[in-house]
């Protein structure tokens, strides 16, 4: 009988340690068809990161190349432009130019100063897919804002100037340009947010600024120098602007540097304009000049603090080699 219930306790110890060798190999195949699995899986994943790295770097590749050749052409269309300082800052326009026509929206630059108006406006309208328009507040405004976009976009002017009235009692105390100038920029607001400005006597002047600033303007200017002022938003057609008057005439110089010429043209002494040069008091299409011997053409406009402006018209060459110069001064 012991006998008997030893050989049962036995088998049932082996059916038992049969069941759990086949629960055991049962649950490694499990795991093991698991890891299978989850290694194919992530050598999937391993290879779809890959491929997308792949593709990715390859685009990343044809935009730097993209980039490159943009570069290439915005360095073409720079080469005309001498000043360095004026060289960057038509980059900074052009680049927006191509950016404005590929999104297909309308941007617009701050107040450029004539120089960079000049010179930008003159590269745009080499690019075919690009329209550019300029608005300064009246045709001979010197400070503009360009508007750059597609052609198709940009269909009519944007309003991106508006105009301010500066009045007060001027009477007893007139202000300068540069009064008016360093009242406005002493509210806090940058140069290139504010345009022109028409000084109309007695009376005050008139301003042109982005359109954000009217409200800040009119509530934060209060006085130019000494003189209480009130800032009131008109029309642009409201600007009161007169065309410069000038006065013509004619110099014969051996050369066409700048001293000889403008020294005649401003009616000065030679050595006192090559002093306000070495002072940085000269200045060639708004550009200060260093030397004496810089050579100036015909469309040049010289302007020297203190004593005005000069345009060179027409220059001839005489029979005896000297120049002939025709000198247009603003009054």
């Amino acid at each position: 009988m012991n006998h008997l219930l030893a050989m049962a306790t036995a088998t049932t110890s082996f059916g038992t340690a049969c069941c759990l060798r086949r629960v055991v190999t049962h649950a490694f195949a499990l795991s093991h068809s698991h890891n299978l699995r989850t290694n194919a899986n992530l050598s999937f994943q391993r290879t779809l990161t890959s491929h997308l790295l792949s593709v990715s770097t390859s685009s990343d590749s044809g935009a730097s190349k993209t980039v490159q050749a943009s570069k290439g052409e915005v360095d073409v269309l720079l080469k005309g432009v001498g000043e360095k300082s004026v060289a960057n800052e038509v980059k900074h326009v052009l680049e927006m130019a191509k950016r404005a026509s590929l999104k297909r929206e309308i941007l617009h630059t701050n107040f450029l100063t004539p120089p960079v108006l000049k010179e930008s406006m003159q590269v745009l309208e080499k690019l075919a897919d690009i329209k550019a328009l300029a608005q300064g507040g009246y045709p001979q405004a010197e400070r503009c804002r360009i508007s750059v976009g597609h052609p198709d976009e940009l269909t009519s002017d944007p309003d991106v100037i508006s105009a301010l009235s500066i009045t007060g009692n001027f009477k007893f105390e007139p202000c300068s340009h540069s009064d008016f100038l360093g009242s406005i920029l002493g509210t806090g607001i940058t140069r290139e947010k504010l345009g022109d400005i028409i000084l109309q006597g007695e009376q005050g002047a008139q301003i042109i600024v982005v359109p954000e600033l009217v409200e800040f303007l009119m509530a934060a200017l209060d006085k130019v120098r000494n003189v209480p002022v009130t800032c009131t938003k008109i029309p642009l057609i409201s600007l009161d602007y007169e065309p410069p008057r000038t006065k013509s005439f004619k110099t014969t110089e051996a050369s066409l540097r700048v001293d000889a010429v403008a020294s005649a043209g401003f009616k000065i002494s030679r050595s006192k304009l090559v002093d306000m040069i070495s002072n940085g008091d000269v200045r060639i299409n708004w550009i200060p000049i260093t030397s004496k011997g810089t050579t100036i053409k015909s469309g040049d406009l010289v302007s020297v603090s203190g004593l005005g402006r000069l345009k060179i018209g027409e220059v001839n060459t005489t029979k005896k080699g000297k120049f002939a110069v025709e000198l247009i001064r603003y009054l």
